[in-house]
């Protein structure tokens, strides 16, 4: 039985919520700025007000993952380890089982993202007064590597997850959409809440930089 065709031929249905997708997309480009701005003295209010932007963007994510839509709750997607064997062992026999939300792996990838992340944010609290000790320095740099090196293995997984079911992943979390059956979709896009998050976001950074 050919389990990507059957998933090809349901329709779209909302999975992603709007809260979700903006969290996603600003956490990414929090990471990615904040990473390369770190060596530099004329952006460091730049790198240090990114920082503060992407632990508040955490501490929603958290709030979120307990009281939010379906998908994206904690409950949902971080599965026990055997579930993750049992995928990755189901990938290896040429079987690999569809989840609507995130996969047992892709699941256990983003608490790992967001507990870097949050490390990294939290040692980068620590020196910010620029009188820390070297140990702390070298803290937070390790956070923020090891933090990229999981980003990119994350893009790797998600490139390879999109291939092996046959769905753009990215495009999903651009959307919020992915194929499947009409009652595991999600009823509300709390489109209102992203609103207030994205102005919130916007608000801090503006604010921060005086801009």
């Amino acid at each position: 039985m050919n389990h990507s065709n059957d998933e090809q031929s349901k329709p779209p249905i909302l999975v992603w919520d709007w809260p979700v997708r903006v969290f996603h997309w600003s956490l990414a480009a929090c990471i990615f700025i904040s990473f390369f701005t770190g060596e530099s003295e004329r952006y460091s209010l730049l790198h240090q007000t990114l920082g503060y932007a992407a632990a508040g963007l955490l501490a929603f994510r958290v709030l979120w993952g307990f009281s939010g839509t379906r998908y994206a709750r904690f409950s949902q997607f971080v599965q026990s380890p055997r579930a993750v064997l049992a995928y990755l062992k189901n990938i290896k026999q040429g079987v690999p089982g569809h989840d609507v939300g995130h996969n047992p792996v892709g699941g256990w990838a983003v608490v790992l993202l967001m507990l870097l992340a949050a490390a990294t944010a939290w040692t980068g609290w620590l020196i910010a007064p620029g009188d820390a000790p070297g140990w702390q320095e070298e803290l937070h740099e390790l956070t923020a590597n090891t933090l990229m090196i999981v980003v990119v293995i994350h893009v790797i997984g998600v490139i390879f997850s999109s291939r092996l079911h046959r769905e753009n992943l990215v495009k999903a979390m651009l959307t919020g959409m992915k194929k499947g059956d009409p009652a595991q979709g999600i009823s509300n896009s709390w489109w209102w809440l992203a609103v207030l998050l994205a102005l919130a976001l916007i608000g801090f950074v503006f604010n921060q930089l005086q801009v």
